[in-house]
């Protein structure tokens, strides 16, 4: 079990030829003096992906010149960009989400991005605009190592378990949004076209080999349960991922970059900022299908255009 454990400490790769300072014990860590645009050399892009799969979260202080056209040229030499398949991308950008918190909005619960498809992204690039005096950070949690901590019990159940993953579920209100008209024109955008897609609850990562438990708030249902075990089920092993041994915390400066492996971690922004302004722009890269312990691909169930109801006549 020690060697086991010690495979997961968070500590800098000795040959890495980039200052990496781990942040937490098992995920997370800053990248100094490299600035990110374009243009990095091939051995620095090497370095940078390395150091992704290995901390699942990488930060970078002080990405000023970072702007929407460098931000979108540096995701390009990560992988393909894309677009959020539902909500539209920011003004002037090619594939920027912008995540514009002015009144008090985050995405304040646990997950896994655009986990309600096959290809989900296999990675995110968050960068920091404006960040409130206090209050706004980011969690980010190893999914990698909570599978490794489970019960030897639980994991017969979980190896071969699936679950559905939805875009139709109460997206404004894991925003905590108290406005009902505003509510419901965020679900609309965000349900705009509805999926649902069945993947392993623990796959392989495709580069680490490691296995992971992919769960989070886009879960609706485990295959083969009802509704009321699927749900105690998942409250297991969410409290498994998010224990606090398991987790990083972020406190953002304007200008901050995190890269995480979207296929390896969780993550949640923390909404006790108030009215402050919180505005952070994301570009994501588009990854593979992910596949079971026993080798079968996730596969998409439903992909249909939500239908608008016409007011009566």
């Amino acid at each position: 079990m020690t060697a086991q454990i010690n495979n997961f400490i968070n500590a800098a790769d000795a040959a890495s030829p980039l200052d990496i300072v781990p942040v937490a014990g098992r995920i997370g860590a800053e990248i100094r003096g490299v600035a990110l645009s374009g243009d990095l050399d091939p051995a620095t892009l090497a370095a940078i992906r390395a150091a992704l799969v290995r901390h699942k979260v990488i930060f970078f202080r002080d990405q000023d010149a970072l702007n929407d056209q460098r931000h979108e040229d540096f995701a390009a030499l990560l992988g393909e960009p894309v677009a959020h398949p539902t909500v539209p991308v920011a003004e002037g950008s090619r594939y920027l989400l912008e995540l514009d918190s002015k009144e008090g909005y985050a995405a304040s619960s646990w997950h896994t991005d655009v986990t309600f498809v096959e290809a989900y992204p296999q990675a995110s690039i968050l960068r920091a605009i404006t960040i409130p005096q206090a209050g706004g950070d980011t969690l980010w949690a190893n999914t990698a190592t909570a599978y490794e901590d489970l019960p030897e019990a639980l994991k017969p159940l979980v190896d071969t378990l699936w679950a559905t993953h939805s875009n139709k579920y109460d997206y404004a209100g894991a925003l905590s949004i108290k406005d009902a008209k505003r509510s419901e024109e965020y679900s609309k955008i965000f349900a705009s076209t509805v999926y649902e897609t069945e993947h392993p609850v623990v796959h392989v990562h495709p580069e680490s080999g490691e296995r992971n438990l992919l769960v989070g708030h886009f879960v609706k249902q485990f295959v083969g349960l009802n509704s009321a075990d699927s749900q105690r089920l998942f409250s297991i092993l969410q409290d498994h991922i998010t224990r606090p041994e398991n987790t990083v915390r972020w406190r953002w400066r304007a200008g901050d970059v995190a890269i995480w492996d979207n296929r390896a971690t969780q993550h949640r922004a923390i909404a006790d900022f108030g009215l402050q302004r919180r505005t952070l722009r994301r570009a994501t890269v588009a990854g593979t299908v992910p596949v079971s312990i026993d080798g079968r691909p996730s596969r998409t169930v439903k992909k249909e255009r939500a239908v608008e109801l016409q007011p009566a006549e």
